[in-house]
């Protein structure tokens, strides 16, 4: 939740000012952008508006999944559901488009979450980084 402060005079005989915090008006957002970073050890998923502001983040390390667990289709479903249902009940949100990075087991469990906890996907695109003959290799080893 997100407050504004207002200054607010009191009516004391101290006339002194008093700061209140005032609950600012959630905004309606039916469409959004959900980035799934799926690594080899993690898998991190956020929704955001249009223009990339974050409204709902989750890991699966954030789900309270440790170790070799964090990695499995099923923590970065679980990371899905619960990023997905962030952003349906606090903004409205409807439809998605979907950025999908990285390697990792969780792509299409995270996807297949997102689906099931009530969002509508528009298109699912790949912006997994390629190397185009990366670093050099390290020198061979004389023995």
């Amino acid at each position: 939740m997100t407050a504004s402060v207002s200054t607010v005079k009191s009516t004391k005989k101290s006339g002194k000012t008093i700061k209140r915090a005032t609950k600012k008006a959630k905004r309606v957002i039916a469409d959004g952008i959900a980035c799934i970073c799926a690594s080899f050890n993690n898998t991190i998923v956020t929704i955001t508006d249009p223009h990339g502001q974050v409204i709902a983040q989750k890991s699966s390390a954030g789900c309270g999944y440790r170790g070799s667990r964090k990695s499995t289709p099923h923590a970065a479903g679980d990371a899905a559901e619960r990023a997905a249902r962030a952003a349906i009940e606090d903004h409205k949100m409807q439809t998605v488009k979907v950025k999908v990075k990285g390697p990792g087991q969780g792509r299409e469990a995270a996807i297949r979450s997102l689906v099931q906890a009530g969002l509508r996907v528009a298109s699912i695109t790949d912006d997994t980084p390629i190397p185009h003959n990366g670093a050099k290799n390290p020198k061979k080893r004389r023995v």
